[in-house]
């Protein structure tokens, strides 16, 4: 195994950096995402409401690999809706960015649920005394519910970004170059199979573990703050 990461080093580090910036760049867009659509799965407008479900409904029920794909070939190479300008690494970075899209649009119907159950934590009696002073539903929602909602779901959260974080391997699916498809490259070229797994079992307990460790910490911290 030691053979093997001394060889594949500078794969390594630069295959598990993609797979770090594909989560932090998703994890960023699926957290808007899924507070817009949260905040319209509460909202007192019907359509808003019916918009909200219904995408929390499609979206996880929906395969990721279908999404990503559908991002690729269907919007990218037929659709010819092009996310980085054109030059010799066009191709790479625009099946980067759509899986970006796709990862953050699946994830976010998630992060829409764990938000949710953290808005209908709060308690009635504070949303009505916002109105009463002459708050807005937006408004009402921006400062006084989501900010107890967030304190309320850290942990949940901290769950989704593990999850994404392994979800990001189904990028390979449309050629992104993160672990999972150096992963399958290496195995292609080399016997040791066991190794190969053991490496990047290890290497994705380093990157979630402490991403639980920090929210099991945090969800504390806030609870008591609370």
């Amino acid at each position: 195994m030691f053979d093997l990461i001394s060889r594949y080093d500078s794969q390594l580090l630069d295959a598990f950096w993609v797979t770090i910036k594909l989560t932090v760049f998703s994890a960023i867009g699926a957290l808007v995402l899924g507070t817009i659509v949260a905040g319209m799965r509460v909202s007192p407008v019907p359509v808003a409401r019916w918009v909200g479900t219904a995408y929390v409904t499609i979206f996880r029920n929906t395969p990721l690999t279908l999404i990503l794909v559908f991002c690729s070939i269907g919007l990218y190479s037929t659709l010819r809706f092009k996310l980085a300008a054109d030059g010799p690494d066009s191709l790479a970075d625009n099946n980067f960015r759509w899986a970006v899209v796709g990862l953050s649009v699946y994830t976010a119907a998630f992060v829409c649920e764990s938000l949710r159950a953290g808005i209908n934590t709060v308690s009635l009696g504070q949303s009505e005394a916002g109105r009463s002073l002459g708050l807005t539903f937006i408004q009402n929602l921006r400062l006084i519910v989501l900010p107890q909602a967030f304190r309320s779901v850290v942990a949940p959260l901290g769950s989704v970004l593990i999850a994404l974080t392994k979800n990001s391997t189904v990028a390979s699916a449309i050629s992104v170059a993160e672990a999972s498809f150096l992963m399958s490259e290496m195995i292609e070229s080399e016997a040791a199979l066991v190794s190969i797994g053991a490496i990047f079992m290890i290497g994705f307990v380093v990157l979630t573990l402490p991403m639980g460790l920090l929210f099991g910490y945090l969800a504390q911290r806030l609870e008591v703050a609370r």
